[in-house]
């Protein structure tokens, strides 16, 4: 009976000591901002509470658990049956989308930790409009003044597009002019009179059947603005492609029977000296049967004047000779390559490396 009552007595010391100490209750303790605008900025909400003990009742901490949100609260003591309150503010900026997030609590409460939680959705700003044509060219404006076509098989005709846009206040008569060593690029002009903020395009197409080139190709067109006609390289738009020859037709018999050519891949010229110019040349040779026709050969540094043979028949060797003008080139040793374009199918593009060294 002695053991019983102790422990009533126990538990009825407890009861009253905790009776005696703050307890914390929140009206609510979520909150749904529903959609907000991430262009209107932060948003807070309040979180009121109630000191329902028999002591003040203090905050210690109150964090939150990203640094978007931020918490302020009362910070002195909440007495016995008084109220306090825990501002809770959300930053949107740069956060598109669905947010959730908790504030944590910690107090002299019977419940020493609480937590409370927002979320929400931030709809994103909207994207301010981007001037897509920053390149200038006179009075209009473009995206790019340079249309790489890509490959285009020996034969066919490939077209593309450049756009420009009349960004002025003042209507525009818009042509193209080209150079005649150019004919094999075709051009239009969509818009020939541009209002303002209207939008044109000049097509182009390389015409393959109207070149003898083969490989990288290039072709330039000049933009001319109410009849002022002015090549220079704020108006000059460029056109490339790469001409390759077209295989795809070729018979059984006419692969057996197929040139092949032979070169090496590795010249060592020797010494040059510096300041003059130093001619060469390397041998390829043709170990197919029908005649090696060599499409062009040439060096992409320009200090390189390359000539190739025309054809070459089966089992014999033709010379491509080199030129190089060391004017430029500082004494040190120097490599240089020239591609040879055949009509070996199987391997249409060779590539020499041309080693020597300046004196």
């Amino acid at each position: 009976m002695k053991k019983i009552l102790s422990t009533l007595c126990m538990a009825l010391t407890a009861v009253a000591m905790m009776a005696q100490e703050p307890v914390i209750t929140f009206e609510k303790t979520e909150h749904d901002f529903g959609k907000i605008n991430e262009a209107d900025g932060r948003v807070s909400v309040v979180f009121s509470f109630k000191n329902e003990g028999m002591a003040p009742l203090v905050l210690s901490n109150v964090r939150a658990s990203c640094g978007c949100t931020t918490p302020t609260w009362t910070k002195e003591p909440v007495e016995p049956g008084q109220t306090g309150s825990i501002t809770v503010t959300y930053n949107p900026n740069g956060r598109p989308g669905r947010f959730q997030k908790t504030v944590t609590i910690t107090s002299n409460a019977t419940e020493a930790t609480k937590r409370v939680y927002i979320k929400g959705e931030v709809i994103p700003k909207s994207a301010k409009p981007v001037n897509k044509y920053t390149v200038v060219v006179g009075a209009l404006s473009m995206k790019e003044k340079t249309l790489d076509l890509g490959t285009i098989k020996k034969g066919e005709m490939k077209n593309g597009e450049l756009e420009y846009a009349n960004l002025t206040k003042e209507d525009h008569h818009v042509e193209l002019a080209t150079n005649s060593a150019d004919a094999f690029l075709i051009n239009q002009v969509t818009l020939a009179d541009a209002k303002p903020t209207e939008v044109g395009k000049f097509v182009f197409a390389i015409d393959t059947k109207a070149t003898k080139l083969y490989g990288p190709v290039e072709a330039n067109a000049y933009v001319v603005i109410d009849g002022k006609k002015e090549i220079n390289e704020t108006y000059k738009l460029t056109v490339r492609a790469n001409i390759v020859e077209d295989f795809s037709n070729l018979s059984v018999e006419e692969k057996q029977a197929a040139p092949i050519l032979e070169v090496p891949g590795e010249f060592n010229v020797g010494k040059i000296a510096a300041g003059k110019n130093h001619k060469f040349a390397f041998p390829i040779k043709n170990v197919g049967e029908n005649p090696l026709e060599v499409r062009r050969a040439y060096a992409a540094d320009k200090a390189l004047n390359v000539k190739q043979p025309k054809a070459v028949k089966s089992g014999k060797k033709a010379n491509v000779t080199v030129e190089i003008n060391a004017k430029n080139m500082k004494p040190g040793a120097y490599s240089r390559e020239v591609t040879i374009i055949t009509n070996d199918y199987l391997n249409p593009v060779k590539r020499v490396k041309l080693n020597f060294v300046v004196e």
